[in-house]
């Protein structure tokens, strides 16, 4: 198996197209600390020809064209991306579809709920579905990765919902109850193996619940949520007016984070993914950054490879 990461922040990117802050204008002055990051997803291959997205980030055409791999192998057209699996339904995951519409096929996983959101919103109909299928993933059940065709990617995938909430779009429809019972599947977390590694990437998460940490448990690698440092870390920075918590991330620091709830579970290589540009962890010479690779956590970014 082979992982690329195609984007390491959150949305917005880094820098974020209106933010001046100074980390932002550090990232677009060039300085070394501070690695410019596209939004957030990850690429895997069993064969090195065959490629699976987690999540299709609105930078997708931007992070083909600066990862190889992924550009076409021949004439007229072609792409080595044969699948594509969305963790939930958020902006920063699905509009990136909408690059894919030009004709090649690939195959769609999704939870139910993440593709009932797409069925609903007849903008990504150009996403020819005769190309396209949409395969609804099952819960806590494995599941062989194929393309649009049926034919086996090497890949094992297991999904499971964790505790998040419903995309910031739809607010007005769900309420107030915005984190929701884990089962809902509005967010989930997936696990992939191939030739006995195990690779869990769980870049949107509310908790770090018991249940999940028995999940990340063993890991080779581990894609974790590091939107925040802390809790009110866009309030504190005047861009917000949420917590963390409200906003379905759970934080780096503090005693129910995921530095202090990973700390004990045994996993290979830990790889904070889907960073704010507000977290103090993508600058290099930060005191935070000094903490989490204390910690074992790597930072995730653009163009990162892993062979587990």
């Amino acid at each position: 198996m082979r992982i690329r990461v195609l984007g390491a922040a959150a949305g917005g990117g880094f820098p974020q197209w209106n933010a001046g802050s100074e980390a932002c204008m550090r990232a677009r002055r060039g300085d070394p600390s501070a690695r410019p990051a596209t939004q957030a997803s990850i690429a895997l291959t069993a064969d090195d020809c065959r490629w699976v997205l987690v999540n299709a980030s609105p930078d997708l055409r931007q992070q083909i064209e600066a990862n190889p791999p992924l550009w076409p192998q021949r004439a007229p057209r072609h792409s080595p991306i044969a699948a594509v699996v969305l963790t939930n339904g958020d902006v920063d995951a699905v509009a990136g579809l909408l690059h894919l519409r030009e004709g090649t096929p690939f195959a769609l996983y999704g939870s139910p709920r993440t593709l009932g959101i797409l069925d609903r919103n007849p903008i990504f109909e150009v996403v020819d579905r005769r190309l396209v299928p949409r395969r609804p993933l099952p819960f806590h059940q494995p599941l062989a990765l194929c393309d649009a065709t049926g034919m086996p990617l090497g890949l094992e995938l297991v999904a499971f919902p964790v505790p998040g909430k419903p995309p910031l779009y739809l607010e007005a429809e769900y309420g107030e109850q915005l984190v929701t019972d884990a089962e809902e599947g509005d967010v989930i977390g997936v696990e992939l193996r191939a030739r006995g590694c195990r690779v869990v990437y769980v870049g949107n998460v509310a908790r770090i619940d018991d249940s999940l940490r028995a999940r990340l448990a063993g890991a080779d690698v581990v894609f974790i949520d590091a939107t925040l440092w802390r809790d009110d870390e866009m309030i504190q920075a005047g861009v917000g007016t949420k917590t963390g918590r409200r906003m379905g991330h759970v934080s780096l620091s503090g005693p129910e984070g995921v530095l202090a709830r990973l700390a004990d579970l045994p996993i290979g290589r830990r790889v904070l993914i889907h960073i704010n540009n507000t977290n103090p962890v993508l600058l290099a010479d930060s005191p935070e950054r000094r903490e989490v690779e204390a910690a074992g956590f790597e930072v995730a970014h653009d163009g990162m490879e892993i062979v587990p």
